[in-house]
């Protein structure tokens, strides 16, 4: 099948999807079109790529605007974090008793927890430690309702693909796609990377900030089939056992947190560093992969060799090991640690974001520094304008931050927010024919509201 046949295919089974009722409340003018002179490429407004935190979020919102929306995303399903990565608890949407971060991202995580028949938590008291603010979702159930808005905003959405080429035009990038058995073209006025990886910003050859020593990774595995009262009684045993293992080779550092012997025995599924974890390319996040299922591997026969594990095994294990750090753009404002500590609110800012700050190290492990009381960060515009660019912005944790600061605003909640900020700040841009720094802060704010986002006030 010829390029031209497959896009004439593409485009006239999206139309049969819309005609069928399957993409409820998408409008035809939602759908990417043939250029009448060119049918191999389409048009659209807004392409996103990268369906994570911010990626699945920033497609709905632009959707919702009526913008002609694609969404490229290189695995099987939509949520990133939350879900592939198995991080199935995202926060922080409160700080201090009071609600910071709403819009599509708290609407999906709400809609999850009621569809699957759990109560919201409290959020009205400062917890003791900021894990008790996050809230637990059924991530496969996440997934499915992530699919469903994009399908019901007119959203394209593109499984298995990525941009193989970007080329710059007189008003926005032709973008060559493919995929298993798929390549065609996309004229689009404005790009949102939310990769994680800042992965569109470094085709185009724009700078990066890279740190030679990175945060750790982590594979997310729950392990069962343990007496548990055995175990109980037996734990000094059963670190004494630990460090053997650890001396011995038989087990390495990271392994567990700190050297806990009992973390992966607890249920905790995200209790090891895979150290030198990196999913900005194909290559190294094959690389990360085999050194996390190593990892699942050498847990498996230290724990069936303990008292009260004979009959361990595993119950459940993400099929990515999860990065924490790659690229960082440099954009045309940088958030700084002291400007996320004192809850700085920068003339641009867009949205709120709040977390302790959380650098995972080697030796070190992680120790969170809660922010100061009252202290709420904000994420501002210029963050995510990629220094030099037009008709291009970034969302999630590639954000122009220093490391500190990343290893806060990357969580979830923060990423969302600033995925829905960029939406917004795109579609506008391309209905409008101007670049993202161009369309007023003010005209930004009020479609954010407009769709339940929770905007910082500025002075």
């Amino acid at each position: 099948m010829n390029r031209r046949h497959f896009i004439k295919r593409k485009v006239a089974g999206t139309a049969i999807l819309a005609a069928s009722g399957l993409v409820h409340k998408a409008s035809a003018q939602n759908l990417p079109s043939p250029d009448p002179q060119n049918p191999d490429i389409l048009d659209v407004d807004v392409l996103v790529v990268g369906g994570g935190s911010a990626g699945h979020v920033a497609a709905i919102q632009a959707g919702r605007l009526g913008a002609k929306t694609v969404l490229l995303e290189r695995n099987s399903q939509l949520g990133g974090t939350t879900t592939t990565g198995g991080v199935n608890f995202p926060g922080l949407f409160h700080a201090w008793g009071k609600q910071y971060i709403s819009g599509i991202g708290w609407e999906l995580v709400a809609k999850t927890t009621k569809v699957d028949g759990k109560k919201l938590q409290d959020f009205s008291k400062v917890p003791k430690s900021h894990p008790e603010h996050q809230v637990r979702v059924n991530a496969h159930l996440y997934a499915l309702l992530a699919e469903e808005a994009c399908l019901e905003a007119g959203v394209s959405l593109a499984y298995y693909q990525f941009p193989q080429a970007i080329e710059k035009t007189s008003d926005g990038w032709l973008v060559s796609v493919v995929g298993q058995g798929v390549q065609y073209q996309l004229r689009c006025r404005q790009i949102i990377d939310c990769t994680g990886s800042a992965s569109v910003v470094g085709m185009l050859g724009l700078e990066r900030m890279w740190s030679d020593v990175r945060q750790p990774g982590t594979q997310m595995v729950v392990f069962k089939g343990f007496d548990e009262a055995v175990v109980q009684e037996n734990k000094a045993l059963i670190q004494k056992m630990y460090d053997e293992a650890i001396a011995e080779g038989r087990l390495q550092q990271g392994d567990t947190w700190r050297g806990n012997a009992m973390a992966p025995i607890s249920g905790s599924s995200g209790s090891n560093h895979i150290f030198g974890a990196d999913s900005s390319t194909a290559a190294t996040q094959t690389q990360t992969n085999l050194a996390g299922r190593k990892h699942v591997l050498r847990m498996l026969k230290f724990l069936k060799s303990i008292p009260g594990g004979e009959n361990a095994t595993i119950d459940r294990m993400m099929n990515e090991t999860a990065s924490r750090e790659t690229y960082r753009i440099k954009g045309e404002s940088i958030v700084t640690v002291r400007d996320y500590t004192t809850g700085r609110i920068f003339d641009d800012a867009l949205c709120y974001s709040f977390y302790p700050i959380d650098l995972h190290e080697e030796k070190k492990g992680v120790k969170p520094k809660p922010l100061p009381h009252g202290k709420v960060p904000t994420i501002p515009r210029g963050a995510l304008i990629p220094k030099g660019s037009k008709n291009l912005m970034v969302a999630g944790r590639c954000l122009s931050s220093d490391r500190l600061a990343n290893s806060a605003a990357r969580v979830q909640a923060s990423c969302m927010g600033m995925g829905q900020a960029a939406a917004v700040t795109a579609s506008l841009a391309a209905k409008f024919g101007v670049t993202p720094s161009e369309v007023p802060l003010d005209q930004i704010r009020a479609k954010l509201k407009e769709h339940g986002a929770i905007v910082p006030r500025v002075a």
